[in-house]
């Protein structure tokens, strides 16, 4: 069994809980998600399955689409509506100074991350550090807002609309918007509703998975990396691909730039990924989680 399921993870359990439900019903132990979700959040959360875990990474590389809703005049120590509330103040701001300070932040930006989240610092998580009481300096990282949109505006609460680059963390953007006014703001609810392409309109509830029909929502792990260029290669070709051997580029299909990660198939079989190595001639193997007949490598 390999692949990936689209789960649509509820609000108020973590994103590890959906994983280990889901590696229940499918009775083996290699199992993960993309991109993690907090407990307050919902949405898609596309779950690898079998030697599919090892496209993990490239599938957290691609671009996220959310819908937040988000307080103003509140200030948290998680940046959301969970946390511990350390200032709450008037909120004077009209439509037009809330989308002008929303704009502020489109495009390419630099983004401190919060103190609650999963990023180590010397050897530790940040989320520990905060759960001690200590706040430590963190590093900004670019990041990039494809598009920011301002909806439903009461005076005091009101939905973004946002499509980002991975690392983005939509509580630090709030955040940052209500530093920008001057009144703070925190994060209420939050929804993904893409990820990697994959829409939340395609994604199955948790709830609605059973050990029954588990392996009806499995689909191909080809989807996972759907947005990578791809060559057909040879059976000769796919043999020594799966065995770990590199492939002359004078031999395969296609024209690639130099260090470009490409998919490798076999017929519509994803052998694995490789990497371009333009000045030795190569594609390197990068991971495989198919042989040329379609097993799944021993997973």
């Amino acid at each position: 069994m390999q692949g990936i399921i689209l789960l649509k993870k509820p609000k108020g359990i973590t994103s590890f809980s959906a994983v280990s439900r889901v590696r229940r019903l499918c009775g083996i132990k290699r199992v993960g998600h993309t991109g993690t979700l907090d407990p307050l959040a919902e949405g898609v959360l596309p779950i690898l399955v079998g030697r599919a875990t090892a496209l993990s990474s490239y599938v957290t590389d691609a671009d996220k689409s959310y819908i937040a809703r988000v307080r103003l005049g509140l200030t948290t120590d998680t940046e959301d509506i969970t946390g511990e509330v350390l200032k709450e103040l008037p909120v004077s701001v009209t439509e037009a100074e809330l989308i002008a300070a929303a704009n502020a932040f489109s495009g390419k930006i630099m983004q401190v991350p919060p103190m609650y989240s999963a990023i180590s610092q010397n050897g530790v998580r940040l989320y520990k550090l905060a759960r001690e009481g200590k706040t430590v300096e963190r590093e900004a990282r670019e990041i990039v807002i494809k598009k920011i949109e301002v909806s439903d505006f009461d005076g005091r609460d009101f939905t973004l609309s946002v499509c980002c680059s991975k690392g983005t963390y939509i509580r630090s953007l709030c955040r940052d918007i209500g530093e920008k006014l001057g009144c703070g703001a925190t994060l209420t609810e939050l929804l993904r509703t893409e990820t990697a392409g994959f829409s939340i309109e395609n994604a199955v509830a948790l709830e609605d998975l059973s050990e029954e029909n588990v392996c009806g929502f499995l689909k191909p792990a080809d989807l996972a990396v759907a947005h990578l260029p791809f060559t057909s290669v040879t059976e000769k070709q796919a043999i020594r691909f799966s065995n770990g051997g590199e492939l002359d580029l004078t031999r395969i299909k296609g024209s690639f730039s130099d260090r470009e990660l490409v998919r490798v198939k076999f017929g519509e079989i994803l052998l694995g990924l490789g990497i371009v190595m333009a000045e030795r001639g190569i594609l390197k193997v990068e991971c495989v989680i198919n042989d040329a007949k379609g097993s799944d490598c021993g997973a």
